[in-house]
């Protein structure tokens, strides 16, 4: 199980709040695949990165489950193609 700690303000929506947890929970999962702290542990930099493609500012950047996977994706065959070594 995850467990996540959420500051609110008194004139905030709680339940946008548990929203957006609840979806990047879900991103988490599609990415992860069944997703433990230790896939976030071992790859914060990977969970940052799906934080910053679904908020931007502490606002909801994209709602679509689907584009940012599709970004996060697109992220890692350009991290691959990088890393590959060139002969020559």
């Amino acid at each position: 199980s995850l467990y996540f700690c959420c500051g609110l303000d008194a004139e905030e929506n709680e339940l946008l709040a548990l929203e957006m947890l609840h979806r990047y929970v879900e991103l988490l999962d599609k990415y992860f695949g069944n997703v433990c702290e230790l896939d976030i542990i071992f790859n914060f930099e990977k969970a940052y990165f799906i934080l910053d493609e679904f908020l931007l500012g502490g606002e909801v950047q994209e709602t679509s489950k689907l584009v940012v996977a599709r970004s996060v994706e697109a992220s890692d065959m350009l991290q691959e193609v990088r890393e590959i070594p060139r002969s020559g």
